[in-house]
């Protein structure tokens, strides 16, 4: 899912036990551990603060990373469409904004009814 989002790539950090991360343009807005029941994604901190009181038991704070709006979203517990939205926002809060612009031209938007 994070590597279907333009130029982001997979950086896998040995000092953090091997712990993949994914980046775009070297900047991070996701991460998982191997094996690990949640994902971390970048988020804004109105986002995180909306996303505890939806639901405390799929969202929560990061763990280190927390501070700055980080989240993390229970796998096994999120809805997959929900998570697609929070990793796509994660990936527009780290992409420079002509990749992100690019990539909203090239989408196709659905007719109006």
């Amino acid at each position: 899912m994070m590597l279907a989002l333009p130029e982001a790539h997979e950086v896998v950090i040995a000092n953090w036990g091997d712990q993949p991360t994914f980046r775009v343009r070297k900047k991070m807005f996701g991460l998982v551990g191997y094996g690990a029941p949640t994902v971390c994604l970048k988020a804004t901190k109105e986002t995180q603060a909306a996303l505890l009181q939806e639901d405390p038991d799929v969202f929560l704070v990061a763990p280190f990373f927390g501070r700055w709006g980080w989240i993390d979203v229970v796998l096994d517990r999120v809805d997959s469409e929900e998570l697609a939205e929070l990793v796509e926002e994660a990936w527009r809060l780290t992409a420079p904004k002509r990749v992100v612009a690019a990539y909203d031209a090239g989408r196709v938007t659905p007719p109006r009814t």
